[in-house]
């Protein structure tokens, strides 16, 4: 029988130094991503207050006059730093925009030895909404490490070192997105075919969520059925990406997820969300692991370094022309 709701599971079992603990933990980490590839996670290391005081600035940043907020929407970065506006980025396979306006913050490279900081463009800092600079950095650099703590644990799940993925996720290109779905007033205004995030799968190794201001995230479940995803306060939910499903030949899945539009009286509404995508650094080979493939398990996926597949994948979601 295919669950209805999505496993909860505690990182502190991880790292808590009980070696029973941890091996239950990377045990049901990988089962859940072996299934649907979803996970809700509490002692995640964000702290009540930072989340408030973050999604508090965001809201602040949204609600600024559409010519301030353009303003920090800067050509030529691909959508990788600042704000991207209303309806630009649209799901694989699709042309029409996704009901939504976003801000990125990036990867603070503190090394200047490293050549990988020449690949990344510096973050950009809003006048006007100055505790969302300094909120977002902070949440960013927090959900990494919880990611590279993800990542050792799914290391063990699949067989390979502990500390497989910790070089390559080292100041990786990752993200960490602000958005807003913002209130449509007139609902007939809108192509009827528009929603807030389409049917899609993530470009990234792992997503880490912080939480969501109203309802309306759901899971495609392998039978074909849309369930809802719902988390207590104290967790995030941790999914599966597309390069984490290549590099592990679909035994991790990625799986198709989607943010609803609200019942046609609630489309006035607004609703937030905070995703940090988990980046690889771009030489990173996602060729997939031989231990994955077998008789049963043919090779899925063409080989190509991370670098090369999220390139493909801007270009499919319109954010790279």
């Amino acid at each position: 029988m295919l669950p209805n709701q999505i496993p909860s599971l505690d990182l502190a079992d991880f790292t808590s130094g009980d070696p029973v603990r941890k091996a239950r933990f990377v045990q049901e980490l990988g089962n859940a991503y072996n299934q649907i590839g979803f996970a809700a996670i509490k002692n995640h290391g964000l702290s009540d207050e930072l989340t408030e005081k973050l999604y508090a600035a965001v809201k602040k940043f949204f609600a600024l006059p559409e010519e301030v907020k353009k303003k920090y929407e800067i050509a030529g970065l691909s959508g990788q730093r600042g704000y991207t506006g209303k309806g630009k980025e649209h799901a694989k396979g699709r042309s029409t925009g996704d009901l939504k306006e976003f801000w990125h913050t990036g990867q603070m490279v503190d090394d200047p030895n490293d050549p990988i900081k020449a690949e990344y463009p510096e973050n950009i800092d809003c006048e006007e909404v100055p505790e969302f600079n300094e909120l977002t950095k902070e949440a960013y650099k927090t959900l990494e490490k919880t990611g590279k703590t993800m990542l050792q644990a799914l290391a063990l799940y699949l067989g390979l070192d502990e500390y497989y993925f910790d070089g390559k996720v080292r100041n990786g290109n990752s993200i960490l997105r602000s958005i807003h779905y913002f209130p449509i007033e007139n609902p007939d205004s809108i192509p009827p075919d528009a929603v807030r995030a389409a049917a899609h799968g993530d470009i990234n190794l792992i997503t880490l969520l912080m939480g969501a201001s109203a309802e309306g995230l759901q899971v495609l479940r392998r039978d074909g059925v849309w369930i809802p995803i719902t988390a207590l306060p104290n967790q995030i939910v941790c999914n599966v990406g597309d390069m984490l499903d290549r590099l592990t030949n679909h035994k991790l899945k990625s799986t198709i997820h989607r943010v609803v539009n609200p019942p046609r009286e609630k489309m006035g509404t607004s609703r937030f969300s905070i995703p940090f995508f988990m980046h690889p650094r771009s030489e990173m080979d996602l060729s997939c692991l031989e231990s994955c493939i077998d008789a049963d398990h043919p090779k899925l996926y063409e080989d190509m370094t991370a670098g090369q597949f999220l390139e493909e994948r801007l270009r499919e979601i319109g954010l790279k022309k």
